[in-house]
Formats: structure tokens, sequence, C-alpha cells
């Protein structure tokens, strides 16, 4: 069996690549355990080395891969040269903690006690089509840093970015084996990978539904998991922001990748005094945002990955509904949808669900509390924002919101260097930051008596 790789912007077959099966699942653990022994017994400098060398090569290749990710995914080229670029600083970024994994030296009576990190084996990546080239690399990253192999199952619709790192990673030295690329589909492919029991961690970027299911399959066995799931995040505009800013700013936070983001800021809560104001200034900048061909430096939102998509973005917003923005898009090919802002209460369908394409609501509220009590009731806490002047308030509001990434004055919400991960229905674990190598090691504590030792 083929895959059909699709450019959402045209509708065209770009590229048919072969479905993993089961076997070629089985197959590929068995490589990774193999290659993973030698590649935990370098040096650690000698890992960070190549892993460096990894991304040295990733840079001189930077064009291509925003183009395959542009061609695949529909992504803009602007967005696609960041993904691009990010993969190549976690890369180095990564390849420093191999050398950083330290571990103590704890007090202790009659000896020595000292603990090391040791890798956890082979490890799956299970990977989303949003965002393919970078989120793989998330996983793959850190755990090849701590001495893991990996094995990595892309999605269907968006498996040529990670295909092509894994070849980048072979022309940088990296040992055969220790990067896979699996594609297939998930019933088959991803199955059998969560279910292996050569693979001693899943790290899976996905739906909830799907991230539950992988957790209880886990459960089974004791598997480590790190899951990141959906969000339906909050951007909160209080009357003593500066409130043309964060006009301004609003459709990058939920129009960012058509709004196929788990950190979009679908919901848009604004106090009521400025309410009018803010949405006399949204108005513009929504239309603003240039829709049409990824491939053009000037676009700003693409399409959306599929025609299964735009159905399900479309369920929530029936043409007939009033909407008080409403954008354009293409005609002709293309999973093509416009940008839409609806007004609307806390407890709406589309104020709870996440619809992961480019529409917003936006939800008056009267003061502090209320504001944190609506961004809180949802069952999800991965991101989100808050526009004040006032220090004190932001962070008693960041404190306060259920959400495992805020941004005041912005709507960023990923760097390589800090933690990302989500409360609640988000998720479970922490990708990226300072700690995101140890999270794919075990602790091993060793005592060794001392005799005559009173240490």
């Amino acid at each position: 069996m083929d895959l059909e790789i699709l450019n959402p912007a045209t509708e065209e077959v770009v590229a048919t690549v072969p479905a993993a099966t089961a076997e070629d699942v089985d197959a590929a653990v068995r490589r990774a355990a193999a290659a993973q022994r030698s590649w935990a017994g370098l040096a650690p400098g000698d890992r960070a080395r190549l892993l460096r060398r990894f991304a040295a090569v990733v840079d001189e290749h930077l064009e291509e891969l925003a183009l395959l990710e542009v061609r695949e995914a529909g992504h803009p080229l602007g967005s696609a040269r960041w993904e691009a670029g990010n993969v190549r600083d976690l890369l180095d970024y990564s390849a420093g903690g191999a050398e950083r994994l330290l571990g103590q030296q704890i007090p202790v009576a009659g000896g020595l006690d000292v603990t090391f990190h040791e890798p956890l084996g082979v490890v799956a990546v299970v990977v989303p089509w949003n965002f393919p080239m970078p989120i793989a690399a998330w996983g793959f990253a850190p755990a090849l840093a701590a001495g893991n192999a990996v094995v990595v199952k892309p999605a269907e619709t968006t498996p040529l970015t990670a295909l092509r790192l894994a070849e980048l990673a072979l022309e940088a030295g990296l040992p055969e084996g220790v990067l896979q690329v699996l594609p297939g589909t998930g019933p088959v492919a991803g199955d059998a990978l969560v279910r292996h029991p050569g693979v001693a961690k899943v790290v899976f970027t996905g739906s909830t539904a799907v991230g539950k299911s992988i957790m209880a399959t886990c459960a089974d066995r004791v598997k480590r998991v790190t899951l990141e799931l959906g969000g339906k995040s909050a951007n909160i505009v209080f009357a003593d922001a500066d409130v043309e800013r964060a006009a301004a700013a609003a459709p990058s936070s939920f129009l960012d990748n058509a709004g196929q983001d788990c950190c979009a800021r679908s919901r848009i809560l604004v106090e009521r005094s400025v309410y009018d104001r803010f949405m006399e200034l949204l108005e513009p900048a929504v239309l603003g945002v240039a829709v049409g061909d990824p491939s053009d430096p000037a676009t700003g939102m693409g399409p959306l990955i599929s025609a299964a998509q735009r159905e399900r973005v479309r369920s929530y917003v029936p043409e007939s509904a009033p909407a008080a923005i409403r954008g354009t898009a293409p005609s002709g090919k293309g999973f093509w949808y416009p940008a839409t802002v609806l007004e609307g209460s806390p407890g709406d369908r589309v104020a709870q669900e996440e619809v992961f394409g480019p529409v917003a609501v936006v939800i008056p509220f009267e003061d502090e509390a209320e504001a944190v009590r609506i961004a809180n009731a949802t069952e999800y806490g991965l991101s989100g924002s808050v526009w004040t002047r006032d220090v004190s308030r932001a962070l008693r509001v960041s404190r306060a919101v259920e959400a495992g990434n805020l941004s005041v004055n912005s709507h960023s919400s990923v760097r390589y260097g800090t933690p990302f991960g989500g409360f609640k229905q988000s998720g479970l674990g922490r990708e990226l930051g300072p700690g995101a190598v140890a999270a794919f090691t075990e602790v091993k504590n060793v005592f060794v008596a001392v005799e005559g030792g009173g240490v």
C-alpha cells in the first residue's frame, strides 16, 4: 500500500510513499535496539559533535526543507522557514545536553552514593500533520542526545520532511538505525509502534482522544509517555492594555497555520469597556491577512490540510450563521477556509471544542475574576495570552490561568530553550527546555560501601 501525499493548496499529488506494516515496525525497532547500544556507548562529547554536525547539515538544507513543508502541509513559506530553523536550533541546543546529564553525589553513611542518567533504549515519536517537521525534532533531538535510538511515525498526510531529516542525519554521520522514519497509518504502523515491547517510551502529539488511547495502551507495560494534546487557549485583553497592539496581534494568534495549532488563541476575552473599540480594530487586522499561495512570501495564511478538515471546521460555523468578521479565501482547487470571527458566550460549542481551523470567538467579561473563570472553563489548558500594562495583574492572572504556557503582551508559546506542555486534558509531561534531555533517561542510584567509612 502506498500513501498519496497531496499539496493542500492545489490538491495535486506531490509524492507517494510506501505505508509501513506491522512487520516493518518490528524490524525497525529491532534495528533501533541494536544501534542504540553502540550510540549510547559513545562518549557524550562524541554524541554532541555528531548532533551539532546534524544541525549544520540541516542548516545547509533550510530552504529545501521549508519548500518541502510548503508542498506537503500548505504552510506559508515564511512559517516553513522558521520551522526548519527551529529544527536546526533544537538539534544544536540538545547536543549540549549530552554533556550536561549530571548525576548527584548524595551524602550517606558507610560509603559513597551517586546517581546516573541512563538512556531508556528505543523511543517512538508519533508526529501530527499540523507541524510535522519541528514536532518530529522536539521528540528525536533530546532523545538522541540522551543516548536513545528513535523511530518516528509521521502523519500519513505529511511524512516528507521527516523522511528527509532522517536522510540528513545519515549524511551528518549518525549511525544507521539510530534515527528511522516509518510512514504509515495510525491503526497499523502507529498502533504497532505504540504496542511494541521493544519501545520504552512513546512521545505523541495529537488529539486528546487518541492520546488517551495511547496512554491506556502504554499502561499495560508501564511504558513511559509524553502527551501533547488539544487546546482551547484564551487571549485575555484587559481595558488597561495597549488595545491597538492587542488587536493587531490577535489575528496571528488564531490564524497561524490556518488555525491548525493546539496553541491557537481561539477564545478572545475582552473587557467590556473596550470591547467595541477592540472589535473595530480587529476587523481590518483580520481582513489584512493575505490568504493564498503558500509559496508566496507575502502570504500570511494558507489552506487547511484536507477536505475532511475543512468540513470539520465548517461544521462549527454554518454558512447561515452570522459572523462578526468573515474574510475571503481563494476559489477552485485547494482546501481553503476564510478567517472567521464570531461573537459568543463561554458555553458555546465553538468556545469549548477545539475547532482546529481559522475560527475565533470573542467573549466579553466584566472584571479580572470573571476573565479567569472564563479562561479556565474548558477541559483544556495548553497555552494563552494576557494583555495588560499592569505587571501585578499580569502575574496574578498568569498564575491563576490553568495552562502550561502563558505569554504576557505576546502570543509566543514555543521556544526551544523553555519547557512546553499542558495542564488538564492538554497533555502530560513537558517537551523542550533544559529538562528535555533528562526526560529521556532513567535515574540510576549506585551505593558503594567504603570500609571504615564514616561518611
